[in-house]
């Protein structure tokens, strides 16, 4: 697997991220954010979770609401017992529950509890819009944010993003302390949110790009059967998902492409993808 610089951090992650929103249930299926973890098969998680480590994955992302506010504490069980040394754990600040300038502080330290750890490697402001960067400007979680990076709390900063691409540009110009931005993109949403001159902009300006929804919630690996008789007709042979994720894969600006696996399948052919896929020189 080959491992990429993220901005001008310094950290090399892996391509595939493991995304911890959509983990797999008792049941069958998989979690929601309002599933209970009542529902959620943890051991199977943990036992996914080690073997994606044991096998070049070093980038774990998740939030304070996935899973009804449960994936952070199943990620600290996960990351117990050594893993959390090998990884560098992501997770996102609820902006929409700013109200106060103690609230940024107070949401922080509740992670660091769930996650069993002293520092967060990449902290996001979650979702953010026009809308909601304003509140953070409001309530002075910017100016919580790099404190709790100069005492250690959180080592690079970073933002989600769910608008578009007027709003994306504004946000990236508007701070100079972007170290990363997790944006949707596929081959569906070149020109929706973000876009595709959101994220080449981002590389100019050295942040590193993060990519969620690859596959568009899983509604890429299923394509009509004539969007799939045009990968057919290719002299290689590939899934939609590995077509989906080369896509994602070739560009110069992306370094993680994020995946919300739930099932061994999922675990063990996404690793075989990214193990086999190489830029273009």
């Amino acid at each position: 697997m080959e491992y990429r610089e993220i901005g001008k951090t310094g950290c090399k992650v892996s391509p595939l991220g493991f995304g911890m929103m959509r983990l797999p249930l008792k049941e069958g299926g998989q979690a929601a954010n309002a599933t209970s973890i009542e529902e959620v098969d943890v051991e199977k998680t943990i036992e996914m979770v080690h073997y994606a480590i044991d096998h070049g994955i070093n980038y774990i992302d998740t939030a304070f609401n996935y899973v009804g506010g449960n994936s952070e504490k199943i990620v600290g069980q996960a990351l117990a017992g050594g893993y959390r040394d090998k990884v560098y754990l992501a997770t996102k600040s609820p902006t929409w529950m700013y109200k106060t300038e103690n609230d940024f502080d107070s949401l922080l330290a509740k992670q660091l509890e769930r996650l069993q750890t002293d520092h967060i490697d990449f902290y996001l402001l979650h979702s953010l819009n026009g809308g909601s960067w304003k509140r953070c400007k409001k309530v002075g979680a910017v100016e919580s944010m790099i404190k709790a990076k100069e005492d250690g709390r959180v080592k690079h900063i970073g933002f989600s993003f769910h608008d578009d691409a007027k709003a994306f540009l504004r946000i990236l110009h508007d701070w100079d302390q972007w170290g990363m931005c997790q944006v949707q993109m596929n081959i569906l949403d070149d020109e929706n949110q973000a876009t595709l001159e959101g994220i080449r902009e981002a590389g100019r300006r050295g942040v590193g790009v993060v990519v969620m929804e690859p596959l568009r919630g899983g509604l890429l690996a299923n394509p009509p059967v004539d969007v799939k008789a045009v990968y057919d007709a290719y002299a290689v042979r590939r899934s939609p998902v590995e077509w989906g994720f080369r896509y994602l894969y070739a560009m110069p600006e992306v370094i993680t492409i994020l995946s919300g696996m739930s099932t061994w399948e999922q675990v063990t052919d996404n690793l075989r993808i990214f193990d086999m896929a190489k830029r273009p020189t």
